[in-house]
This record gives C-alpha cells, structure tokens and sequence, in this order.
C-alpha cells in the first residue's frame, strides 16, 4: 500500500541450512503485516482457515480458506484485515522446482500456478484463481502435516523426504489448477498451454506465430512476447527458443569420447534435462536415438581404421568403444551389410582393381 516501507525478508531468518535451503511452517497472523519481499526465495501459500486482504504491490485482493498461491521474491506483499487466519507456508529456493520431470513441466496446471502466475503478479496486478475443494484441501492438510512433522523432527533421510513430499504437494496443486480452469476460456491458461508447448519443443526452432496458435490468443499478446525474450533462460526448465546449441555440445562431446563408456545419464547431465526427455529431443532433432548416434559414429570410424590400416578386429574394437569383438561385429554388419573382414576384403579387391585399371591406362598412353 501506498506509505508503506518495504521490508525484505531473508531465508536465512528462518533457517540456517546453507546446504538445503527449505523450510515450512503453520503460520497465524492476529494483526497487519508489514509490505515486504523476498531475497531469492519463493514462497508457497496455502490458507488453511479464516480470511484476509492480501496487498500485492498496490493492489488488495481478498483470499479465504482454499487458496493458494505463489510468490516471487521481488513481488512486494503484505497481508491485512486478518480473520482467524491461518496459512501453511512454505519457502524454497526456486531451483528446488527443476527435479520435477518433464511430463509435469508440459503442465499447463504447473505452468500457471508456479511459473506464470507469480511472473505476472510481478508486473501486474493479478489475484490467484486457485481455490482448493474440500475433499483437495483436506488431501493438501496431510501432506503438509506430514512435511511439518518431518521438517521439525529431523529424522534421517528427513530432507529427501521433504522433497518428495513437496513435489507430491506441486503435483496435487498443478492437478487442481489445471482441473480447476479445464473448459473455462482464459488468457493465462491459453499463455500456459503456450509455455507448456515451448517447454516441449524448446530444443527445435520456434516463432512467436506457432507458440500463437497452440494458446488460442494473439501473436501479439504483450505478455508472450515478454515472457519468451526475458524469461527464457532465466525461469525454470525454459530455455530460449533458439537454443539446438547444447545438443550441438553433445554431439560435439560423442564425437571426441565415442571411444568412452557413454552413458545417456551422462550426455542428459550435460544439457540438465532429465535422462528419458533427452533421449526424446535429441531423437526429434537428429532422427537417431543417443546410442544409435554413438554406434554409427562408432562404426564409421571401424570402417575408416578397416580400410586403411592392417590392425586386427581386437584392437579396432578397443580403438573405437567396442572392446567385444562378437558384438562389434553384429552391430557392423547390421549397419553395413557386410562383416567386418569382407568388409576389408572387399575394399581392398576393389583399391587393386582401381590401381590395376590405372596402371593399364598409364601403359596404354
């Protein structure tokens, strides 16, 4: 509100954790709290009984028990009018949010409640549109009772247990977002489906005029626009649309340590995407599966060391990643036609043969 000094709020007032930087409580306010943001963290809100005003940047919106929204550190807000209010909320680092997997990325529900909505509440006044049933907000109670037991007792494996509790929790939430606005005609739903399309097919070329036609709102919708040329990048999963350059390191790496035990995990780690999304992406960008790519560039240099060195098989294999030389061999002849002595064979009988017609014309002349 307009007066109001803004305060900033610090992760590390609640915990001191530097190495798992999550912490959840039952929170209650009596009284009017103070404007205030966020230094790089996140804040889930659930309201779990009563009603208040929440002020986000100027504006007021009244919430009530069954909401829940998220806000960004640099999004000012306070609460005000307070009601036998009572909220879970829960506070994280945003990276905490890239371990979920790509089939809850591509969700319109997760996209809208934890990626667009807080961005927008940032540049724009926006209320949440999420509003919990009673059947979901008695699911949502558990689940945080669960969190908050495990959160306050500390018992060993507690932090992976919380983050498997809380993704639990971020799928629930998208489920209902997403059930939620299923058939109702609005622009931040059209925008997600939109980010859920780039989250997609973020690896292969993209214009503003395709992303347009899979939300249903205008190529010159301001906020898709925005969104694609500063948040890319910068927001979680989202990458440019220009951005087939990581797949380009990969194959880059495959062809310097093709002789190297090559795991999918591993070529996944190097563009951060999780291994099985990135068997597909790299499969629709260059039309061969991680290892079929590998095996081919494998057997081009088999071929290569066949025809114009004298090393025998055991030591080709060795040479190119393929120490066991049946298994060479099958996967030779599958991708050539040929063994790999006729292989040598042939290529040889045909140099003679060349070199023969050679020498006979050189002879004529």
């Amino acid at each position: 509100m307009e007066g109001d000094i803004l305060n900033t709020v610090y992760l590390n007032w609640f915990t001191n954790d530097e190495q798992f930087p999550f912490f959840i409580q039952y929170g209650g306010h009596d009284e009017d709290m103070d404007l205030h943001k966020h230094d790089n963290f996140t804040e889930l809100v659930i309201v779990l009984s009563g009603n208040a005003t929440h002020i986000v940047n100027s504006e007021a919106y009244f919430i009530k028990k069954g909401n829940v929204f998220v806000i960004n550190g640099a999004t000012p807000h306070a609460f005000k009018n307070p009601h036998e209010f009572k909220i879970c909320n829960i506070m994280f680092r945003p990276e905490i949010l890239r371990s979920a997997g790509p089939d809850l990325r591509t969700s319109n529900g997760f996209q809208a409640l934890f990626i667009l909505e807080p961005f927008y509440r940032n540049i724009h006044s926006f209320q949440s549109r999420l509003n919990l049933s009673i059947p979901s907000m008695e699911h949502v109670s558990s689940i945080i009772s669960v969190m908050i037991n495990e959160y306050n007792n500390k018992l060993q494996g507690y932090q992976t247990m919380l983050i498997s509790r809380f993704m639990e929790l971020v799928v629930h939430l998208s489920r209902q977002y997403d059930s939620q606005e299923n058939g109702t005609d609005n622009n931040l739903m059209h925008l997600a489906n939109a980010i859920s399309y780039i989250e997609d097919h973020y690896l292969g070329p993209l214009t503003l005029e395709e992303v347009a036609a899979r939300s249903k709102i205008s190529v010159r919708h301001k906020l898709i626009a925005y969104y694609v040329e500063h948040a890319g990048g910068n927001e979680i999963g989202i990458q440019q649309a220009a951005a087939s350059e990581p797949l380009q390191e990969v194959v880059d790496y495959i062809h310097t340590h093709y002789r190297d035990n090559l795991t999918i995990r591993e070529l996944a780690e190097r563009v951060h995407l999780h291994p099985s999304y990135f068997i597909r992406v790299f499969k629709r960008h260059f039309g061969a599966s991680p290892i079929q790519f590998i095996n081919k560039k494998r057997i081009e240099e088999a071929k290569r060391l066949l025809t114009t060195t004298n090393i025998p098989l055991s030591e080709i294999g060795d040479s190119v990643g393929i120490p066991d030389i049946c298994y060479l061999s099958k996967l030779f002849k599958s991708m050539t036609g040929f063994s790999p002595s006729i292989y040598r064979q042939t290529h040889y009988l045909i140099s003679d043969k060349v070199r023969l017609q050679r020498h006979s014309t050189s002879r004529s002349d």
